[in-house]
């Protein structure tokens, strides 16, 4: 084995992992990580169950998937098994054991999922028809469904799936405008439980396929300590440079944003690192937190693995995954540019050093000795490139892993590892498959009663047919869903009924949906809730509102550029012709360095808040499509510079605080 680099183990302060518990922060902040823990017989069970699952999946990708209704039962029966085994019923359930009643409800879950693989047959001959038993399997399967979505997330999503029962049932005694004939319990059971619309429809299908696969993926690559040669090989890239550690932030969430599509973990997992390095420079803690947040939020947009609501984008699109992806590829780089030049910004205003290089681990040893890692990854971009599904480029990437990974002692993948990670890919996904198949009670009201049109006319009908007060309407309701939803649930429900109204005012299919996915993610970061915010301040000791405050000025971009790829959908490579194409770009990527002016009130020198508006105003000129509006964006930037070459005195370029 080669020479350890000298510079790789001299960083100050150290890693903060003796200081901070991973899996207590974890636990604070993320739902889907308070699960038991047991011991003893019945911790190998579970164990056993978890790898069963996995391996289910794994094998089902590589050699053949079951019908479609077949896999999402059996996907869902070991998903409700783990599930109301892991999570207890509530805080002051019996810590020790497994609870009897926890028992009977997660076999009775797994018995109505696998019934309908069982009399498959039966059920197509009865079509339409349901027998007593049918029914009573479905009410089952909906109170478990339902617990079980309570206890890993909370009960905001099971709340506004039995609102939508009711409503589906209820419809009749409605006012004008909201009413319909009203539905039988019969045919809503039947429609959500034996229909392909409800329960088993596209995002419980696609949960139990690609997404899946791309956790376990995600899980298996995390065993090979992918993410601290991402952490190292971040420092090297940047940590010398005016405030360094706070760039490595950026570079470093951005490319583990690319294996985990999870705002929290991936906040857990380099903030831990990163964030002490931040204040150790002089970051102020907030800030620290803040630039954390961002960063990790962006992951879930970052190609080629983004979070699991870009699967089912393509799936609503019937477009391969990859052409989203493609999509996502420029809105990605726009939110990340602007993340980065603030955070140059305030080091800048601060007058922040980097760290010394000396004190740096070497890029090329880390690239000669550990580089290896990243090849699964671009295996999975080469296969999704060449026209393989995401489905087979997960199944390869994995496959691909196991050999690689045996290049470094330190990282193997052992058979213990392994274990781990299969049964770590398991327990990841629960949350996931819990909120696809429930949100799938709201998409099928939808389809039964009608009402995403009814909700998609009356947002156009109270924005007045214009298009930017229903961008306005449309983001407020994502941002508002997202307090109570997790990303993917939100954006299958926004998706559903908001994006039609999009869709009305002649706004493409792929920008509606990308809009509406965007401020699902951006809920990751806005008050109340917030959770990558609340994370990284816990690791900073921060003021959790403080830096979701700032955390939200970090991400503005990310609030400007779906409006922008609306109006200008080029950005989306929707009707890109080269020159428009590289003049979006080019002018876009302006306005994100004019917006960071404004935000951070600094350039080569302090900003007055009249020169903050007029980047501000040059920014939006920038981004606004058009060749006018462009050059008065541009006429903006030559202005502040100049000022601030002959105009400001130099004692009043440099502002410390």
């Amino acid at each position: 084995m080669a020479q350890e680099n000298p510079g790789a183990n001299s960083l100050a302060p150290p890693p903060p992992g003796g200081s901070i518990d991973f899996n207590a922060l974890m636990r604070k902040y993320d739902s889907e990580s308070k699960f038991r823990i047991f011991t003893g017989w019945l911790g190998k069970l579970i164990l056993l169950i978890a790898i069963a699952m996995s391996c289910f999946h794994f094998y089902t990708s590589g050699f053949g998937l079951l019908p479609a209704q077949h896999q999402g039962a059996v996907h869902l029966a070991f998903t409700l098994l783990l599930t109301i085994f892991l999570y207890p019923a509530s805080k002051k359930a019996k810590k020790g054991g497994l609870p009897w009643y926890d028992v009977i409800v997660g076999l009775l879950g797994v018995s109505a999922s696998l019934y309908l693989v069982v009399n498959y047959m039966a059920l197509v001959e009865r079509s339409g028809l349901p027998s007593t038993l049918d029914l009573v399997m479905g009410f089952i399967l909906i109170f478990v469904l339902l617990e079980a979505t309570r206890r890993i997330s909370n009960p905001v999503l099971p709340c506004l799936a039995i609102v939508c029962l009711l409503y589906t049932y209820f419809g009749n005694v409605l006012p004008w405008g909201m009413g319909h004939r009203g539905f039988s319990i019969t045919r809503i059971v039947n429609h959500m439980y034996l229909g392909t619309e409800g329960i088993f429809g596209t995002p419980l299908e696609v949960s139990s396929t690609f997404v899946f696969m791309f956790i376990l993926f995600g899980a298996v690559l995390e065993k090979t300590g992918v993410g601290k040669f991402i952490i190292d090989l971040s420092l090297g890239l940047a940590g010398w440079a005016s405030g360094g550690p706070a760039k490595v932030t950026v570079v470093a969430s951005g490319i583990m944003g690319t294996v985990s599509g999870s705002s929290v973990a991936n906040v857990c997992t380099v903030g831990m690192f990163t964030i002490p390095l931040m204040k150790s420079v002089g970051y102020r803690a907030h800030f620290a937190a803040a630039v954390e947040a961002a960063a990790s939020t962006g992951g879930q947009i970052m190609p080629p693995v983004m979070g699991a609501g870009a699967f089912i984008m393509a799936q609503f699109l019937g477009w391969p995954y990859i052409e989203v992806a493609k999509a996502a590829i420029i809105p990605a780089l726009l939110y990340y540019t602007a993340v980065l030049i603030q955070v140059h910004f305030e080091a800048k205003r601060l007058g922040l050093s980097g760290i010394a290089r000396e004190n740096l681990p070497n890029v090329w040893y880390l690239l000669r000795t550990r580089g290896f890692l990243l090849l699964p990854l671009g295996a999975i971009i080469y296969l999704l490139v060449a026209g393989y599904t995401p489905l087979m480029a997960a199944f390869w990437g994995i496959l691909v892993s196991l050999p690689l990974s045996w290049l470094n002692k330190e990282t193997r993948l052992t058979p213990k590892k392994l274990i781990e990670a299969f049964a770590s890919g398991a327990r990841s996904c629960l949350g996931v498959a819990c909120a696809c198949a429930c949100v799938g009670f709201i998409v099928g009201t939808c389809t039964l009663t009608g009402l995403a049109l009814r909700i998609a006319s009356g947002i156009v009908d109270l924005s007045g047919g214009l298009l930017l007060p229903t961008l306005l309407l449309t983001m407020c309701a994502s941002i508002l869903l997202g307090t109570g939803l997790p990303t993917t649930a939100n954006f299958i429900v926004t998706s559903t009924m908001a994006a039609p109204a999009l869709k009305l005012l002649g706004v493409p299919d792929i920008a509606a949906y990308m809009f509406v996915f965007y401020f699902g993610i951006a809920a990751d970061l806005t008050p109340p809730v917030a959770l990558a915010a609340y994370a990284a301040a816990g690791i900073a000791g921060a003021d959790p509102m403080k830096s979701g405050g700032t955390a939200i000025k970090l991400a503005l971009a990310g609030f400007l550029v779906p409006y922008i790829y609306v109006y200008n959908p080029i950005l989306l490579f929707v009707e890109a012709a080269p020159l428009p194409m590289i003049q979006a770009v080019i002018t876009s990527l302006a306005g994100v360095y004019l917006l960071s002016m404004a935000t951070i009130g600094y350039y080569d020198g302090p900003l007055s808040w009249l020169m903050r508006i007029v980047a501000l105003a040059g920014a939006l000129g920038l981004l606004i499509p058009g060749t006018t509006s462009d050059l008065c964006g541009l006429g903006a930037l030559a202005f502040i510079y100049l000022w601030q070459r002959f105009a400001v005195k130099p004692d009043q370029t440099i502002t410390k605080t």
